[in-house]
């Protein structure tokens, strides 16, 4: 079975990349492969110029951080973050001066002589980051190193090892399955499944303009919705709000009771089957259902009218879950910005076209 197929990744000097996927999607396989401990049987890698497809992973100029931290329990946390000095032959002075800077550095200089055993996750985490810092390695890979800890311990580590790379300027490569600890710390994401890298750019420009159907299904939460293409000898082509033309649209059947109109692609043929995604946080929701639902001013938006059947509160937010024609819906708002209504009331809900994306039958990005 292949883990990895095809995978092609620059990283910046000074830049941190996330890559991120689903369990079993061959993201820290990739990571293994650089650091040496994988082969893989076809391609080259290389670090600052230099391939080290066949060197041992000792003889690499980069360093690791593990998921599960892999501290020496017999050595105090000043032996540990020193350790790899001292197989390097550093002298004892410079090694100790290096792990004190290191140490004040993740704020664990007070446990110095504590070991493994005597330590908090989060204090272990600081060791193994400050161990793997040490050699000032012109890598660093980090493999899920914060999914052992508690949620709110893992969300400080994460701003920590934000603020301790912006200082450092290290080059790093971060493995993680967790979406929002990729958005808090990447530069880059790459996003992974099946063993490919499918997409790759900032945060921001990842979720809002997916490649494909799996990336936006894996970033955050949408609604999509089961369309087909309908029975049209060519693209509509409809007037925008200023009396212009718009984009061409093709006009798709939907379960909402309202139609789409998704832009016009050559690989779409009537009866074909297109996904509708729109976002929770894209969809307007409002009490006053005598607005107009008429969208000739934006081709391509979405205006129905809709039942509301569920209101869950959800902490900090309020689900809206609604019926829409043959369909269900759901969005969020904050508390402050709840909605005054309950199961059953009677609602208008809106999503503009630039807010809905569109997958083919194969799906890819239309």
């Amino acid at each position: 079975m292949t883990a990895v197929n095809d995978v092609s990744l620059s990283v910046a000097e000074g830049e941190l990349v996330c890559l991120l996927g689903p369990s079993g999607c061959g993201k820290s396989t990739t990571l293994r492969s650089v650091a040496g401990f994988e082969t893989p049987d076809d391609g080259a890698v290389r670090i600052e110029g230099r391939d080290v497809t066949a060197t041992p992973p000792n003889e690499r100029p980069c360093t690791m951080v593990f998921q599960n931290w892999a501290l020496f329990p017999n050595k105090t946390v000043q032996e540990n973050v020193a350790f790899g000095l001292k197989m390097a032959g550093v002298s004892e002075r410079e090694r100790h001066e290096r792990a004190a800077e290191l140490l004040s550095l993740v704020e664990m200089s007070e446990q110095a002589d504590a070991r493994p055993e005597e330590l908090s996750g989060g204090q272990k985490q600081r060791t193994a980051l400050a161990r793997s810092l040490a050699p000032d390695p012109d890598l660093l890979l980090l493999d899920e190193p914060l999914s052992n800890l508690d949620r709110k311990l893992r969300e400080a580590m994460q701003l920590e090892i934000k603020e301790i790379q912006a200082t450092l300027g290290t080059t790093m490569v971060y493995v993680t399955h967790d979406q929002d600890e990729a958005f808090t710390l990447a530069d880059r994401i790459g996003v992974m499944n099946d063993g490919r890298l499918v997409q790759t750019g900032p945060p921001s420009d990842v979720y809002t303009d997916p490649d494909d159907r799996f990336v936006e299904s894996f970033l955050g939460t949408t609604n999509f919705v089961e369309c087909t293409v309908a029975p049209a000898e060519t693209p509509q082509r409809k007037p925008s709000a200023d009396g212009g033309l718009a984009d061409d649209r093709v006009p798709l059947e939907t379960p909402l009771g309202s139609s789409l109109a998704a832009p016009a692609s050559d690989d779409l043929e009537p009866g074909d089957r297109v996904t509708a995604s729109l976002r929770p946080e894209r969809l307007s929701v409002s009490v006053d259902t005598d607005a107009d639902a008429n969208t000739a001013d934006d081709p391509g938006a979405f205006a129905a009218r809709a039942t509301v059947e569920n209101v869950l509160h959800r902490g900090s937010t309020v689900r809206y879950e609604l019926t829409v024609g043959d369909a269900t819906l759901f969005t969020e708002r904050r508390m402050a910005d709840r909605l005054d209504v309950e199961p059953g009331d009677a609602v208008m809900v809106r999503c503009g076209s630039r807010d809905v994306s569109y997958f083919g039958p194969a799906g890819a990005r239309v």
